[in-house]
């Protein structure tokens, strides 16, 4: 897939770049990190490297499956491609890591995945464990790079040691301002990996990019994000994931509206049904109040509180306004944000108190770059 750059060179990301990476992959067992974004053209990864005669042996897939098309959050079984036969790990709910038995005969791993720039995105979680994988087991990963859709900018707080999970495993802000490749080499640099572990790491740059480049990503990355906007949006409005406001799951405009069932909030209003990729939503079935940010102009939308701060004064309910507050700070990466919107601090109080956290963080990220 290469990516359309308004007015500037196309954007051929890492796995387009054949000669870069097939010759180190002849008489070697490869395993994919793949999902349904990993297409060179409109040619899966995985079928154009069993054409060119790579001995693909495994492919692990992601949270939403290899398809793309499970729910946020489902439990995804192991099965096998009936197209290629090849059998599909899954490295989400219980077994987000590869095992030893996993790798056993893997001589080289490839991690092919479209992200969109934010730390709660779970991709970036799996590519973590997936270095820790092979740091382990002393095999080599390539990541083929694809560029940032959130690249051009660094916000929110940095994540706290004591949120970590998988919606945040690193203490990175919300917004990271890298590719999966930078961020692969920040965690295999920074000793971020278990034990300080570090893997053997080989990252192929995506051409013609920078961190300024506008992105149109052609394949939705999710079930939930569906196209550019939904995906700039995505940072502010997914923190409303702990709170009893929807975010459109269950519409056709998820990540671009935003609204909670109490009457008189805003001018828009929705109700989120069942659909492929959310079949059971927030808040299914009830009259939505709220608003519709679909025609908002993407590239300056940036990361904001303003619809997080609105909807809490609104709502009136106050601490309870967070149906599930350990959430809320764990894609917060931080308890203070929900404690200082209950102390009814203004966003300037709120960004000033992580401010040193993201100096702090810009700066060791010069460190590893690829693109400026």
């Amino acid at each position: 897939m290469a990516f359309i750059g308004f007015g500037q060179k196309t954007l051929i990301p890492g796995a387009a770049q054949f000669p870069a990476y097939l010759p180190a992959l002849k008489g070697k067992q490869v395993a994919l990190v793949v999902n349904h974004t990993s297409v060179v053209g409109k040619t899966h990864l995985a079928d154009t490297l069993l054409s060119l005669g790579v001995s693909v042996k495994k492919i692990f897939a992601p949270e939403h499956g290899f398809r793309g098309t499970a729910d946020a959050g489902a439990h995804i079984d192991n099965e096998v491609d009936r197209k290629t036969g090849l059998a599909l790990i899954s490295l989400y709910g219980k077994h987000k890591k590869p095992t030893l038995e996993d790798l056993q005969g893997i001589d080289v791993v490839l991690f092919d995945i479209q992200d969109v720039g934010a730390r709660f995105y779970t991709y970036s979680s799996t590519l973590h464990y997936v270095l820790e994988a092979c740091a382990e087991n002393k095999v080599p990963l390539t990541v083929l790079d694809r560029p940032n859709p959130n690249g051009h900018y660094v916000d929110g707080p940095v994540l706290e040691k004591a949120q970590a999970s998988f919606v945040g495993l690193n203490p990175i802000p919300v917004v990271h301002g890298c590719t999966l490749g930078e961020l692969a080499r920040m965690i295999n640099g920074e000793g971020w990996l278990a034990n300080s572990a570090k893997a053997s790491l080989n990252v192929i740059p995506v051409e013609n990019y920078t961190h300024a480049s506008p992105v149109h990503v052609a394949i939705a990355p999710s079930p939930n994000l569906p196209n550019d906007q939904s995906i700039a949006l995505y940072p502010s409005l997914c923190l409303f994931e702990g709170t009893n406001v929807s975010i459109g799951r269950g519409t056709d405009l998820q990540f671009q509206v935003v609204g909670t069932n109490i009457a008189g909030i805003g001018d828009y209003t929705f109700t989120p049904v069942p659909k492929p990729g959310a079949m059971d939503p927030p808040l299914k079935d009830q009259k939505c109040y709220g608003y519709n940010l679909s025609t908002l102009p993407a590239r300056n939308l940036g990361f904001s509180l303003k619809y997080l701060l609105y909807f809490y004064t609104k709502s009136g309910l106050g601490e309870k306004f967070f149906t599930s507050p350990s959430f809320f700070d764990k894609l917060a990466g931080t308890d203070q944000l929900r404690l200082a919107i209950i102390a009814g601090k203004t966003e300037k109080d709120i960004r000033d108190s992580w401010e040193p956290g993201l100096v702090q963080y810009r700066k060791m990220r010069q460190n590893y770059l690829l693109y400026r």
